[in-house]
C-alpha cells in the first residue's frame, strides 16, 4: 500500500474553507475493504517476548528492534510472525510501566495470514501494574468502538489477550494483559480513497460536520487531551475534497479515568477544569444548525452506543468500573436532552480562537 501524503496550498484551503453546508457523513458499505484482522470482534490471544526496559530506553521513531508475535489460530495452534517493534506515545512512555508499541511487519511475512494487509500497527498495553489496568484498556477500547458508531472515518481496533514474557537479563517475568491492536492511518486513507495531511491546519478549514462531530465525541468521553490544529491525538485526512479529523489515544479521558490521568495543557493553554472527569467542550463556533443536527444525531444513536458498551460488561474485572463508565455516558445524554444544559455546556462554550 503506497502512502499518499498531501500538503494543502493556501488557495485550496480558501476554496475548501468554512463549509457550513457539509453533507452529513453516514456509514457506508466498507466491510469489503476491512482486513480480516479487524472483521472479527472476538478477542485474539497473542504471545509476546521482549525486554520492556530495552524497548523504553533504546528505541525511538526511527529505531526498531526485532521480535516475534504469535497468535492463536482457530484450531488451537499458534502462528508466529517476525516483526520489528519500538516504543511509542510520549506521555505513556514517560508515565507508564508498560510501553505502548509500534509494530512493523513485512508484506512477505504476513501474506496469507490474519495480519495480511498490514505493514504497521499500534499495540496499546495497560499503563501500570495495578488491579484496574485491564478495565482501563476496556474503557479506551470502548471509546474507539463508540466513534465507529458516530463516524465512518475511524481507526479499526481489536482486543487482544497478551501472554507477555518480559526479558530482563537472565530473568524473565510473565504478565497476562489485555491490549488493543490499532490499524495504521494508511489503512483508513486507503479504505476511503483519501490522502494523509501532515501539516498543521486551523480547525475552521476542516469539514464543519466532521470536525464538530469529533468535538461532540470528545466532550462525550470527557477528553480534552487533543488538538486538531496541531494534530495532537488527531490525524487529518483529505477525502472527497473535505479535511476530516480522525481521533485516537483516549487514556486521558474522563470515561477511562485512569489513575495517572491529569488535565492537560494544550499549546500552553491552561484549561479551567480540575479533573479529567469534568467535561469541557473544546470545539469551535460553527453554524448553529450543525450543532443541533449533531445533537439529534447523538441522541438518535444513544441506544446503539449503550448497546456497544453493554456487550463489553462481561469482560470487566470490576463491575463498579463498568457501572461508573456507563453512568458517565448517561450524564452526557442528559446534557443533550436538557435544552438549557446543551446551551450552557456546549453552545456557549464553543471557541472563537
Amino acid at each position: 500500500m503506497k502512502k499518499e501524503v498531501i500538503h494543502l496550498s493556501l488557495t485550496l484551503l480558501l476554496l475548501l474553507g468554512h463549509n457550513s453546508y457539509a453533507q452529513e457523513v453516514t456509514k457506508t458499505a466498507l466491510d469489503e475493504k476491512t482486513t480480516e484482522l479487524f472483521k472479527n470482534s472476538q478477542i485474539l490471544p497473542i504471545q509476546l517476548n521482549y525486554s520492556n526496559k530495552h524497548i523504553k530506553r533504546n528505541t525511538n521513531d526511527s529505531t526498531y528492534v526485532s521480535s516475534e508475535l504469535s497468535y492463536k489460530l482457530d484450531d488451537g495452534s499458534w502462528k508466529t510472525l517476525k516483526m520489528k517493534i519500538r516504543a511509542r506515545g510520549n506521555n505513556r512512555l514517560k508515565n507508564c510501566y508498560f510501553a505502548p508499541l509500534k509494530i512493523k511487519l513485512k508484506k512477505k511475512e504476513v501474506a496469507g495470514t490474519l495480519f495480511e494487509g498490514h505493514k504497521k500497527l499500534k499495540l496499546v498495553l495497560p499503563c501500570l501494574r495495578q488491579e484496574d489496568n485491564n478495565d482501563n484498556i476496556l474503557k479506551e477500547y470502548l471509546a474507539y468502538k463508540l466513534y465507529e458508531v458516530i463516524s465512518p472515518y475511524h481507526y479499526k481496533t481489536r482486543l487482544v489477550t497478551i501472554d507477555y514474557t518480559d526479558q530482563n537479563g537472565n530473568r524473565e517475568k510473565e504478565h497476562t494483559l489485555l491490549g488493543i491492536l490499532i490499524e495504521d492511518l494508511d489503512n483508513i486513507a486507503a479504505r476511503h480513497n483519501g490522502a494523509i495531511i501532515e501539516r498543521s491546519l486551523h480547525p475552521l478549514t476542516m469539514d464543519d460536520l466532521c470536525a464538530a462531530q469529533n468535538d461532540f465525541f470528545q466532550y462525550m468521553i470527557g477528553n480534552t487531551d487533543y488538538s486538531t490544529a496541531y494534530q495532537h491525538n488527531q490525524k487529518l485526512l483529505f477525502i472527497d475534497k473535505k479535511i476530516i479529523p480522525v481521533p485516537y489515544d483516549f487514556d486521558m479521558s474522563g470515561l477511562v479515568d485512569a489513575s495517572y490521568a491529569t488535565v492537560p495543557t494544550i499549546e500552553d493553554t491552561s484549561l479551567h477544569i480540575t479533573s479529567v472527569t469534568q467535561r469541557l467542550f473544546r470545539g469551535f463556533q460553527r453554524e448553529l444548525s450543525i450543532f443541533y443536527k449533531l445533537r439529534e444525531s447523538f441522541l438518535g444513536k444513544k441506544t446503539e452506543m449503550l448497546d456497544v458498551m453493554d456487550r463489553l460488561e462481561v469482560h470487566f474485572d470490576n463491575s463498579k468500573e463498568f457501572t461508573t463508565a456507563r453512568d458517565y455516558m448517561l450524564s452526557f445524554f442528559e446534557v443533550l436532552q436538557d435544552s438549557e444544559k446543551f446551551k450552557s455546556e456546549i453552545l456557549q462554550k464553543a471557541r472563537i480562537k
